[in-house]
């Protein structure tokens, strides 16, 4: 586990060849991840279809996330946040290529 005391905008790597995905923090039914992504999307063909809901907020840069069954996206900005309930099929979209952007993800199980 990482120290309790840490700062979610440091350590960043300069150059990001993948998304980034750290643990900051887990117990029994939640487990809350940073994301960095720089211009990362989900690979064609696939979605995010998880057993557990999954609350997100952008700290930092932009993102559109996609929907599959209704086709409905998320224009995500710094400081929006989303509900993306258990079994619900979803991508990201687009995330701006020269720019960090900062990801909370709480997944509750």
């Amino acid at each position: 586990m990482n120290p309790v005391n840490a700062n979610i905008f440091k350590n960043i790597p300069d150059q990001l060849p993948e998304e980034l995905i750290e643990c900051i923090f887990k117990r029994d039914n939640i487990q809350i991840e940073r994301i960095i992504s720089q211009g990362h999307i989900t690979p064609a063909g696939q979605w995010y279809d998880q057993d557990w809901d999954e609350w997100i907020m952008l700290l930092q840069g932009e993102a559109t996330l996609l929907y599959e069954k209704d086709r409905q996206t998320f224009h995500l900005i710094a400081g929006d946040y989303l509900l993306i309930p258990a079994h619900t099929r979803h991508r990201v979209e687009w995330t701006p290529p020269g720019l960090h952007t900062i990801w909370l993800a709480a997944h509750l199980r």
